[in-house]
């Protein structure tokens, strides 16, 4: 759907494609202990999204993988957010980790200073990502060619 890349070697689970073996393993240590449904279950039961659009689906997912790291409160740590963003926008962040724009956003997780961010915050990020990305021009360019 959206092209999620899978976890590599990560104890949390994000992705799309990911088997629901690898599903029920805890998120991280500051949350409940709960099971986790795999992210493409928890899509396909959003009965709003069964006729959606590409781009609605693609933000619901982006919504569904940050809840399901989110802490109880809908909180990540800097930290947490970080590596969530490593692991799952990997394609987009590859090869900008050098950059200093990529260093100004990913220390910028958190505007409010709290080492907490929510929802919001962790969107602003990964658009800011997205529009400084490799594979967002190797995408323009991609569409110019056809």
């Amino acid at each position: 759907m959206c092209g999620c890349a899978s976890s590599t070697g990560d104890t949390k689970s994000y992705s799309l494609n990911q088997p629901e073996a690898s599903s029920t393993k805890a998120i991280h240590s500051s949350a409940k202990m709960h099971k986790q449904i795999p992210i493409s279950k928890q899509l396909a039961s959003l009965k709003a999204l069964g006729k959606g659009s590409d781009l609605e689906k693609a933000v619901a997912t982006a919504a569904l993988v940050y809840d399901n790291a989110a802490d109880t409160e809908g909180k990540l740590s800097k930290s947490e957010a970080k590596k969530l963003l490593q692991t799952q926008f990997v394609h987009f962040i590859q090869g900008q980790e050098t950059k200093p724009k990529y260093q100004e956003i990913i220390s910028a997780l958190d505007e409010n200073k709290d080492d907490q961010i929510d929802f919001e915050d962790f969107m602003v990020q990964l658009l800011s990502l997205t529009l400084m990305s490799d594979l967002r021009q190797e995408i323009q360019n991609v569409r110019k060619t056809k």
